[in-house]
Protein backbone atom coordinates (compact mmCIF):
# COMPACT_ATOMS: atom_id res chain seq x y z
CA UNK A 1 0.00 0.00 0.00
CA UNK A 2 2.77 2.44 0.91
CA UNK A 3 4.43 2.05 -2.50
CA UNK A 4 1.23 3.37 -4.11
CA UNK A 5 2.14 6.96 -3.24
CA UNK A 6 5.01 6.97 -5.74
CA UNK A 7 2.65 6.22 -8.63
CA UNK A 8 0.02 8.60 -7.23
CA UNK A 9 2.41 11.58 -7.25
CA UNK A 10 4.38 10.49 -10.32
CA UNK A 11 7.61 9.96 -8.41
CA UNK A 12 10.41 8.43 -10.47
CA UNK A 13 12.28 7.25 -7.39
CA UNK A 14 12.00 7.11 -3.60
CA UNK A 15 12.04 10.72 -2.36
CA UNK A 16 13.93 12.07 0.64
CA UNK A 17 16.42 9.19 0.74
CA UNK A 18 19.00 8.73 3.47
CA UNK A 19 21.89 8.92 1.00
CA UNK A 20 22.12 11.56 -1.70
CA UNK A 21 24.42 11.27 -4.74
CA UNK A 22 27.09 13.94 -4.83
CA UNK A 23 25.57 15.67 -7.86
CA UNK A 24 22.26 16.09 -6.01
CA UNK A 25 23.60 17.58 -2.76
CA UNK A 26 21.93 20.92 -2.10
CA UNK A 27 24.67 23.55 -1.88
CA UNK A 28 23.54 25.44 1.19
CA UNK A 29 25.71 28.11 2.89
CA UNK A 30 26.44 25.58 5.66
CA UNK A 31 27.64 22.92 3.22
CA UNK A 32 29.83 25.40 1.37
CA UNK A 33 31.16 26.73 4.67
CA UNK A 34 32.20 23.25 5.80
CA UNK A 35 34.04 22.69 2.50
CA UNK A 36 35.89 26.00 2.75
CA UNK A 37 37.01 25.28 6.31
CA UNK A 38 38.13 21.74 5.51
CA UNK A 39 40.12 23.03 2.52
CA UNK A 40 41.83 25.48 4.88
CA UNK A 41 42.57 22.79 7.47
CA UNK A 42 44.11 20.45 4.90
CA UNK A 43 46.21 23.22 3.41
CA UNK A 44 47.67 24.03 6.83
CA UNK A 45 48.03 20.42 7.99
CA UNK A 46 45.93 21.11 11.08
CA UNK A 47 42.69 19.92 12.74
CA UNK A 48 39.13 20.89 11.83
CA UNK A 49 35.91 20.39 13.74
CA UNK A 50 32.41 19.79 12.34
CA UNK A 51 29.62 19.52 14.90
CA UNK A 52 25.85 19.41 14.84
CA UNK A 53 22.80 17.56 16.10
CA UNK A 54 21.84 14.16 14.71
CA UNK A 55 20.39 14.63 11.25
CA UNK A 56 21.76 18.14 10.71
CA UNK A 57 23.69 17.14 7.59
CA UNK A 58 27.23 16.59 8.87
CA UNK A 59 27.88 13.46 6.80
CA UNK A 60 26.46 15.09 3.67
CA UNK A 61 28.66 18.16 4.19
CA UNK A 62 31.72 15.93 4.68
CA UNK A 63 30.87 14.05 1.49
CA UNK A 64 30.59 17.30 -0.43
CA UNK A 65 33.89 18.60 0.95
CA UNK A 66 35.74 15.33 0.33
CA UNK A 67 34.74 15.35 -3.34
CA UNK A 68 36.93 18.42 -3.86
CA UNK A 69 40.13 16.46 -3.23
CA UNK A 70 41.40 14.75 -6.37
CA UNK A 71 42.29 11.09 -5.69
CA UNK A 72 45.58 11.43 -7.57
CA UNK A 73 46.76 14.04 -5.07
CA UNK A 74 44.97 13.17 -1.83
CA UNK A 75 44.46 9.99 0.17
CA UNK A 76 41.37 10.43 2.33
CA UNK A 77 41.03 7.97 5.20
CA UNK A 78 37.46 7.78 6.54
CA UNK A 79 36.91 6.22 9.95
CA UNK A 80 33.73 5.85 11.99
CA UNK A 81 34.48 6.25 15.67
CA UNK A 82 33.19 4.10 18.49
CA UNK A 83 33.48 4.13 22.26
CA UNK A 84 36.22 1.51 22.08
CA UNK A 85 39.93 1.82 22.80
CA UNK A 86 42.61 3.42 20.63
CA UNK A 87 43.36 -0.06 19.30
CA UNK A 88 40.09 0.06 17.36
CA UNK A 89 41.22 3.27 15.66
CA UNK A 90 44.62 1.74 14.90
CA UNK A 91 43.04 -1.37 13.39
CA UNK A 92 40.67 0.69 11.25
CA UNK A 93 43.60 2.76 10.03
CA UNK A 94 45.69 -0.30 9.23
CA UNK A 95 42.77 -1.82 7.35
CA UNK A 96 42.23 1.38 5.33
CA UNK A 97 45.92 1.43 4.49
CA UNK A 98 45.77 -2.21 3.35
CA UNK A 99 47.99 -3.49 6.14
CA UNK A 100 47.83 -6.43 8.55
CA UNK A 101 45.57 -5.60 11.50
CA UNK A 102 46.80 -8.43 13.75
CA UNK A 103 48.61 -7.65 16.98
CA UNK A 104 47.97 -5.63 20.11
CA UNK A 105 51.14 -3.57 20.41
CA UNK A 106 50.30 0.12 20.21
CA UNK A 107 53.91 0.99 19.47
CA UNK A 108 54.20 -1.38 16.52
CA UNK A 109 50.83 -0.33 15.12
CA UNK A 110 51.73 3.34 15.40
CA UNK A 111 55.04 2.79 13.66
CA UNK A 112 53.36 0.93 10.79
CA UNK A 113 50.74 3.63 10.33
CA UNK A 114 53.18 6.52 10.43
CA UNK A 115 55.61 4.77 8.08
CA UNK A 116 52.89 4.11 5.50
CA UNK A 117 51.47 7.63 5.67
CA UNK A 118 54.93 9.17 5.36
CA UNK A 119 55.58 6.97 2.33
CA UNK A 120 52.37 8.30 0.75
CA UNK A 121 53.37 11.88 1.52
CA UNK A 122 57.09 11.76 0.70
CA UNK A 123 57.34 8.87 -1.75
CA UNK A 124 54.12 9.19 -3.73
CA UNK A 125 53.63 12.93 -3.09
CA UNK A 126 50.08 12.35 -1.89
CA UNK A 127 48.65 14.37 0.95
CA UNK A 128 46.81 12.18 3.45
CA UNK A 129 43.77 13.40 5.40
CA UNK A 130 42.15 11.58 8.32
CA UNK A 131 38.38 12.06 8.65
CA UNK A 132 36.75 10.67 11.81
CA UNK A 133 32.95 10.65 11.82
CA UNK A 134 30.96 10.18 15.04
CA UNK A 135 34.03 11.51 16.87
CA UNK A 136 31.88 12.52 19.86
CA UNK A 137 31.87 8.81 20.78
CA UNK A 138 35.64 8.76 21.28
CA UNK A 139 36.99 8.29 24.78
CA UNK A 140 39.10 11.08 26.26
CA UNK A 141 42.20 8.88 26.24
CA UNK A 142 41.65 8.14 22.56
CA UNK A 143 41.44 11.84 21.69
CA UNK A 144 44.73 12.33 23.52
CA UNK A 145 46.42 9.55 21.55
CA UNK A 146 45.15 10.77 18.19
CA UNK A 147 47.37 13.82 18.56
CA UNK A 148 50.39 11.60 19.12
CA UNK A 149 49.47 9.36 16.20
CA UNK A 150 49.06 12.30 13.81
CA UNK A 151 52.36 13.94 14.76
CA UNK A 152 54.27 12.17 12.00
CA UNK A 153 57.58 13.86 12.68
CA UNK A 154 58.89 17.27 13.70
CA UNK A 155 57.75 19.08 10.56
CA UNK A 156 54.66 17.08 9.56
CA UNK A 157 51.22 16.64 11.10
CA UNK A 158 48.49 14.54 9.53
CA UNK A 159 45.44 16.78 8.83
CA UNK A 160 42.46 15.59 10.85
CA UNK A 161 38.74 16.35 10.50
CA UNK A 162 36.65 15.47 13.56
CA UNK A 163 32.89 15.31 13.06
CA UNK A 164 30.32 14.59 15.73
CA UNK A 165 27.64 15.91 18.04
CA UNK A 166 28.11 19.03 20.14
CA UNK A 167 29.39 16.98 23.10
CA UNK A 168 32.64 16.61 21.15
CA UNK A 169 33.44 20.23 21.98
CA UNK A 170 33.10 19.46 25.70
CA UNK A 171 35.51 16.54 25.40
CA UNK A 172 38.08 18.73 23.66
CA UNK A 173 38.01 21.12 26.63
CA UNK A 174 39.60 18.56 28.95
CA UNK A 175 43.29 18.98 29.76
CA UNK A 176 44.15 15.60 28.23
CA UNK A 177 42.63 16.71 24.91
CA UNK A 178 44.39 20.06 24.78
CA UNK A 179 47.32 18.97 22.55
CA UNK A 180 44.82 17.93 19.86
CA UNK A 181 42.44 20.84 20.48
CA UNK A 182 45.30 23.34 20.19
CA UNK A 183 45.70 22.35 16.54
CA UNK A 184 42.09 23.19 15.64
CA UNK A 185 42.09 26.11 13.19
CA UNK A 186 38.52 25.93 11.84
CA UNK A 187 35.13 24.97 13.27
CA UNK A 188 31.72 24.48 11.69
CA UNK A 189 28.51 23.92 13.62
CA UNK A 190 25.42 22.80 11.70
CA UNK A 191 22.04 23.74 13.11
CA UNK A 192 18.48 23.24 11.94
CA UNK A 193 17.62 25.37 8.91
CA UNK A 194 15.06 28.17 8.96
CA UNK A 195 11.67 27.71 7.33
CA UNK A 196 12.73 29.14 3.96
CA UNK A 197 15.69 26.78 3.92
CA UNK A 198 13.40 23.85 4.69
CA UNK A 199 11.08 24.77 1.82
CA UNK A 200 14.06 24.95 -0.56
CA UNK A 201 15.25 21.58 0.73
CA UNK A 202 11.85 19.93 0.18
CA UNK A 203 11.51 21.40 -3.32
CA UNK A 204 15.03 20.29 -4.23
CA UNK A 205 14.46 16.69 -3.15
CA UNK A 206 11.10 16.48 -4.88
CA UNK A 207 12.81 17.60 -8.10
CA UNK A 208 15.39 14.84 -7.68
CA UNK A 209 12.51 12.35 -7.45
CA UNK A 210 10.89 13.76 -10.59
CA UNK A 211 8.30 16.24 -9.26
CA UNK A 212 8.60 19.80 -10.52
CA UNK A 213 5.48 21.18 -8.82
CA UNK A 214 5.65 21.08 -5.02
CA UNK A 215 2.50 19.34 -3.64
CA UNK A 216 3.20 20.52 -0.08
CA UNK A 217 1.08 23.52 0.84
CA UNK A 218 2.33 26.30 3.13
CA UNK A 219 0.89 24.69 6.24
CA UNK A 220 2.61 21.38 5.46
CA UNK A 221 6.02 23.02 4.98
CA UNK A 222 5.60 24.87 8.27
CA UNK A 223 4.56 21.65 10.03
CA UNK A 224 7.59 19.78 8.67
CA UNK A 225 9.89 22.61 9.71
CA UNK A 226 8.45 22.77 13.21
CA UNK A 227 8.18 19.01 13.64
CA UNK A 228 11.76 18.40 12.55
CA UNK A 229 13.31 21.35 14.33
CA UNK A 230 14.88 22.22 10.98
CA UNK A 231 16.88 18.97 10.96
CA UNK A 232 17.04 17.24 7.60
CA UNK A 233 16.87 13.60 8.67
CA UNK A 234 13.62 13.97 10.57
CA UNK A 235 12.26 16.25 7.84
CA UNK A 236 12.88 13.42 5.35
CA UNK A 237 10.76 11.03 7.41
CA UNK A 238 7.95 13.53 7.90
CA UNK A 239 7.84 14.59 4.25
CA UNK A 240 7.81 11.03 2.92
CA UNK A 241 5.21 9.97 5.47
CA UNK A 242 3.04 12.97 4.59
CA UNK A 243 3.14 12.02 0.91
CA UNK A 244 1.98 8.52 1.84
CA UNK A 245 -0.86 9.91 3.98
CA UNK A 246 -1.95 12.28 1.21
CA UNK A 247 -1.97 9.47 -1.37
CA UNK A 248 -4.13 7.36 0.92
CA UNK A 249 -6.55 10.31 1.10
CA UNK A 250 -6.40 10.60 -2.70
CA UNK A 251 -5.31 14.20 -2.16
CA UNK A 252 -2.91 15.83 -4.64
CA UNK A 253 -2.14 18.46 -2.01
CA UNK A 254 -0.15 17.59 1.10
CA UNK A 255 -1.39 19.45 4.16
CA UNK A 256 -0.37 19.94 7.78
CA UNK A 257 -2.82 17.19 8.73
CA UNK A 258 -0.91 14.73 6.56
CA UNK A 259 2.32 15.77 8.28
CA UNK A 260 0.61 15.22 11.65
CA UNK A 261 -0.34 11.70 10.60
CA UNK A 262 3.24 11.05 9.49
CA UNK A 263 4.53 12.25 12.86
CA UNK A 264 2.66 9.46 14.64
CA UNK A 265 4.90 6.96 12.82
CA UNK A 266 8.24 8.58 13.72
CA UNK A 267 10.22 9.57 16.80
Amino acid sequence: MRDHYRAFFGLQQEPFGTTVPLKHILETPDVIGVKERIDYVVRLGAVGLVTGDIGSGKSTALKYAAAGFHPSEYRLIHLTASSGSILEIYRQLLCELGMDTAGTSRTIMTQKIKKDILELMQGKKMKTVLIIDEASLLRLEVLAEIHTLCSLHQDAFLPVILAGQSSLVDKLMYRSSQPLASRIVARSHLEGVHREGMEAYITHHLAIAGIRTNPFDETAVTAIHQGSGGLFRKANHLARGALIAAAQDQSVTVSAEHVRIASTETF
